[in-house]
């Protein structure tokens, strides 16, 4: 396959350009930044610098490409995961100014299959997105939209991966909270009975490139490891996981109080399955839980 990755620089992209290098194909990553194209060229991809809301040099750079394959990684979150909605906002736009400009260049240069990721948190109907999330819902819901749509009218085969929550060694987020929870500022919340879908980045990455080659054009898929996990038994695992102590109870109203856009993680329940992923993409997570993960995590270290 020759596959163009948008968002070849980020979290998932990096693993997913390894996954590719590694499996034969040729890979032309797609980045903003001049200063990722020695890394990305270390990896063994073709790198090349386009600004995904500028639709000329998106079409530019995919048609120059001729890829058989298109998948389409970009966001422009904080390191350590979004604070505030405020700070999606970028993420926003890219999801979709920079899925339109994707896919008319994807479909222009003659590419087949169309691959996004999504994030499960708040894609599909969901009833009782806070408002201050809703711009982020909105924008996830018409990339996912625009993609599908395409593959309808039999432009481009689209494909929708819905990711739960990334974690890894070199992840931002998962660092911040290992970092936290070795200074008990990592809290566990009395009571806690949320269920959050999870995925380690490198099982992300590989249903990714699975469903280059497989599943069904139009459908979504869940890329989780199907054991949902309380945020709390998260901060849990997590401070095990780093020799860390155990993390202070507290009761519901105070991380509401204190920190009240992360404290929704406490209360979202979405106990989503992978038994379809693995059925039509042929794909099983390496790690089956997360402490699975953040064991493997500590073998390595």
């Amino acid at each position: 396959m020759r596959v163009f990755l948008a968002g070849a620089s980020g979290a998932i992209g990096v693993p997913i350009v390894r996954g590719l290098v590694a499996g034969g194909h040729q890979v032309i990553a797609m980045t903003r930044s001049a200063a990722h194209e020695p890394m990305l060229r270390a990896l063994g991809a073709t790198p090349v610098i386009a600004d995904a809301l500028d639709a000329a040099a998106v079409r530019r750079v995919v048609m120059a490409a001729r890829p058989t394959h298109v998948i389409h990684q970009l966001t422009a979150l904080p390191k350590g995961g979004p604070k505030s909605a405020k700070e999606l906002v970028p993420t926003n736009r890219l999801r979709v100014e920079g899925t339109k400009h994707l896919i008319d260049a994807a479909v222009a240069a003659g590419a087949t299959r169309f691959v996004v990721g999504s994030f499960a948190l708040i894609a599909g109907e969901r009833a009782g997105i806070p408002a201050d999330a809703q711009a982020a819902a909105d924008a996830v819901q018409s990339m996912e939209s625009q993609v599908l749509d395409a593959s309808a009218r039999r432009c481009i085969e689209g494909i929708v991966l819905r990711y739960g929550l990334f974690y890894a060694a070199d992840n931002g987020m998962t660092q911040q909270l290992i970092a936290l929870a070795r200074r008990r500022l990592l809290p566990a919340v009395r009571g806690d009975r949320g269920l959050l879908p999870v995925i380690q980045v490198e099982d992300a990455a590989s249903a990714t490139i699975a469903a280059l080659d497989h599943g069904t054009p139009g459908s979504i898929y869940d890329i989780v490891d199907g054991h949902p996990i309380s945020m709390s038994d998260m901060v849990r695992a997590i401070a095990e996981s780093a020799g860390a102590p155990r993390p202070i109870a507290v009761p519901a109203w105070l991380p509401r109080l204190l920190a009240p856009y992360a404290a929704r993680m406490f209360t979202i329940r979405l106990p989503l399955s992978n038994d379809k992923a693995r059925l039509e993409l042929g794909w099983t997570p390496k790690y089956q839980t997360i402490r699975d993960g953040l064991a493997a995590f500590g073998r390595a270290a």
